[in-house]
């Protein structure tokens, strides 16, 4: 069985072997034993705290087989992003020139330099290792967020958002960046990436064009990655475009990659989720559910198929689902069919 439960400090060796394995564009986890322990320690402390509005918190969880012990893959949820380090964006807009004596009409996308989406919650640092990349546990990761999310509202904002991962090649070169390489910053990608992942953001703020950015001035390999997605991240858009998430004009600064955005009370795991009283029992049923407990620093989450008794508002779930769980009879959890 593999289980979903929050990162703890013993983790540190599968965490900085994630770290390597997702390579370049992978901005959350910086190949950093500093920074990797203090995003551990944050998560703990995150975990821990009695929380009544979003704030500065970071929730990581790891996917553990339960079998072997292996962690296989990590899922993140910033409860508000921008309120330490400032966190920017590309808005695609649009610049009208005209002029009816020449009878001359033309429409110019422009990308504008912003922090809209300071104090929205951050959906991040989704990684499935290729081993365990079956059964669903694709998506089993993903959703589970949206279950933390809707059983502990308070603790996140009315909108949430995902950055998705930008065009580039197999050395971490992307054209985006190639152009505003040339033109404005002098450092290759997987370095402004890993700088970013560090915290050291200023030198955004300092080299980045503080005016609008006519998208026809870029070079056409820039042009044509604005607002696509890593051919690798496909899958993961599509599922959080089923979720209810899409775009509205947001792109990376560095990848050009777009930014998906939802409101909380939309995204369909969360509006289609609900609480059931656990009955522990023999199951039989190729039902397939994503079930979580109802906990925060002892938070569980599994695939387990369930019997549901939709009258009593209760759910019938094996003795080795309710072990993972660390449920007993008569406890809550939070389910959706997957």
């Amino acid at each position: 069985m593999v289980i979903i439960r929050p990162i703890q400090l013993s983790d540190y060796d599968a965490l900085h072997r994630i770290a390597i394995e997702s390579g370049h564009g992978f901005t959350s986890l910086p190949v950093n034993e500093e920074l990797l322990t203090q995003r551990i320690q944050r998560a703990e402390e995150s975990f821990n705290k009695d929380v009544k509005a979003p704030g500065n918190e970071g929730y990581l969880f790891v996917m553990e087989d339960t079998e072997t012990g292996e962690v296989v893959g990590t899922s993140g949820i910033e409860a508000a992003v921008g309120l330490d380090d400032a966190f920017y964006h590309y808005h695609l807009g649009k610049v009208v020139h005209s002029s009816r004596e020449l009878n001359i009409y033309n429409t110019v996308e422009t990308l504008s330099l912003c922090n809209d989406y300071t104090g929205a919650s951050e959906i991040c640092t989704l990684f499935l290792s290729q081993s365990h990349r079956k059964n669903n546990n694709g998506r089993f990761l993903s959703r589970m967020r949206f279950l933390f999310i809707a059983e502990h509202l308070a603790r996140f904002s009315q909108t949430v958002i995902a950055e998705m991962r930008g065009v580039s090649d197999e050395n971490g070169r992307s054209p985006f960046w190639n152009w505003l390489e040339e033109h404005f910053f002098s450092m290759d990608f997987p370095t402004a990436d890993y700088l970013t992942g560090i915290g050291k953001k200023v030198f955004i703020a300092e080299l980045m064009p503080k005016h609008p950015i006519y998208v026809n001035l870029l070079s056409k390999d820039a042009q044509q990655v604005i607002n696509k997605v890593h051919e690798k991240t496909v899958p993961a858009l599509r599922l959080l475009e089923a979720e209810g998430f899409c775009r509205r004009g947001y792109v990376d600064i560095f990848d050009g990659g777009p930014t998906v955005e939802a409101n909380v009370n939309s995204i369909k795991s969360v509006s289609e989720s609900h609480k059931c009283q656990v009955l522990i029992g023999e199951v039989n049923s190729d039902d397939n559910y994503i079930i979580c407990n109802t906990e925060v620093a002892n938070f569980r989450a599994v695939q387990a198929s369930l019997l549901l008794r939709e009258t009593a508002n209760q759910a019938v779930i094996s003795l080795a689902t309710a072990n993972a769980l660390n449920v007993t009879e008569g406890d809550w959890i939070r389910l959706i069919k997957n």
